[in-house]
């Protein structure tokens, strides 16, 4: 997504620091501000769609997906109540899938419901783009107007550090992620 003109939504700085807004926001293309989202525009109806932070890309043997699109598709399981979907580094594909469910009231994850949601997400997205892993979680790291941080979920996995956490409402989701790691 990006705006050659000045709409009254945007970004007009950062406190204090011209330079940091200047290079986030107008570097990548000259004369054009460059908000991070990916969105694209539906053919037959002209709607625009929002995907989601172009930083958020998963790249699976070069093939590129927006870790939403995987998302919507484990959340249209009948167990399934929200889902975070990251890449992590693999030797072979370059990122591989791996993804993070939270249950509907009643469900219990299992071995067999995870294949299961790994055969869906192969069947909607492609078999190369089959999840590595699906790990079950009672939660996951949400800011205080419940927007899942991928970034910190992903951090947190492989094993490095998160960074700033101050917008982190639920520390305690942290602990259940970094348990999944083999």
């Amino acid at each position: 997504l990006v705006i050659r003109n000045p709409w009254p939504g945007m970004t007009r700085g950062f406190w204090g620091d011209r330079e940091r807004y200047l290079e986030t926001y107008w570097n990548r293309f000259e004369n054009l501000w460059v908000h991070g989202d990916w969105a694209y525009i539906d053919p037959e109806d002209g709607l625009w769609y929002v995907l989601g932070r172009s930083d958020d890309t998963i790249k699976i043997a070069g093939k590129r997906l927006g870790p939403a699109e995987v998302e919507s598709v484990l959340v249209g399981h009948a167990a399934v109540a929200e889902a975070a979907a990251i890449g992590v580094p693999d030797e072979l594909k370059g990122e591989a899938l791996v993804c993070f469910v939270i249950l509907r009231p009643n469900q219990a994850g299992s071995d067999t419901l995870a294949r299961e949601l790994q055969d869906l997400v192969a069947t909607a997205l492609g078999k190369p783009l089959r999840p590595q892993a699906v790990h079950f979680v009672v939660d996951l790291p949400r800011t205080r107007n419940a927007k899942i941080l991928r970034r910190v979920v992903k951090s947190v996995y492989i094993g490095k550090d998160p960074g700033d956490l101050s917008s982190l409402e639920n520390p305690s989701a942290l602990a259940a992620i970094g348990a999944t790691r083999s």
